[in-house]
């Protein structure tokens, strides 16, 4: 084995490492600023009228009109993402939870479909972080 053979095989950790910390502050960043952006326009409906998305079964569940169950969504998806920038193993379990229950109502609401398989990707990458972050020593996160 050649000095350049040693030396790349030794440095291979720290790529990984260096690598699995990038990974973790992409998917960090993402599932803090996403569902914090994501809450705070329900209260303005700027990017969509989000009560479109609720399910007539959810709604009927809830007390009030869509419109303020929309308003509890966005203060819940501004903790989750807060979640994740101090405790991003649990916010990106919280957060997966979270997705799925938005994929069942968008699957009980019959369309949007679309978004629905868009939101298990999300789940995944979600879990993932929540793995990465469990996987990574405290001063590496």
């Amino acid at each position: 084995m050649t000095l350049h053979d040693r030396m790349s095989v030794s440095s291979a950790p720290d790529t990984r490492s260096r690598a699995d910390r990038q990974v973790l502050v992409l998917l960090r960043t993402g599932f803090t600023v996403l569902p914090i952006v994501f809450g705070l326009d329900k209260a303005t409906d700027l990017l969509t009228d989000w009560s479109q998305y609720l399910a007539p079964q959810v709604d009927a569940l809830i007390p009030g009109s869509a419109h303020q169950a929309m308003l509890a969504v966005g203060v819940v998806e501004v903790l989750a993402g807060l979640l994740v920038a101090v405790r991003p193993r649990i916010g990106g379990l919280v957060v997966a939870a979270w997705l799925a229950g938005i994929i069942g109502n968008l699957l009980l609401l019959g369309q949007h479909y679309d978004v629905a398989l868009r939101d298990v990707g999300l789940l995944l990458t979600a879990l993932s972080l929540a793995r990465l972050a469990a996987a990574l020593p405290r001063r590496d996160r």
